[in-house]
């Protein structure tokens, strides 16, 4: 199981999160993004954590959501997949707007 976690404090490193879900069962891999596309690599304040089980990462979620790690609260749950169609994501999303009609500006010359 894949697991989101959030508002991650930039000192926070891998290992302090894995120890953190070992608590709850088996931590198959820990990953906290960082920025290396600009070549910084700062970390970005989130990160995921996959669990060997479903059973251990509801457990690890109930136990660590809003947990406090290294002064921050922290957001802990289960990640969405990436896709279910082979990399395609596809959304319905419904808005008021009208993206494709210009909006235009009217006069009046009196």
């Amino acid at each position: 199981m894949n697991i989101y976690v959030g508002n991650l404090s930039l000192e926070t490193t891998e290992d302090e999160l894995r120890k953190e879900f070992t608590e709850f069962g088996e931590v198959i891999s820990v990953i906290i993004m960082d920025d290396k596309y600009i070549g910084s690599g700062q970390p970005r304040g989130y990160g995921y954590v996959e669990m060997a089980s479903k059973s251990e990462g509801a457990n690890a979620i109930a136990g660590l959501e809003g947990k406090k790690l290294r002064d921050r609260i922290v957001t802990v749950v289960a990640a969405l997949p990436l896709s279910d169609k082979g990399g395609m994501l596809s959304f319905n999303v419904r808005s008021s707007h009208r993206p494709n009609k210009k909006r235009e500006r009217r006069y009046i010359i009196s």
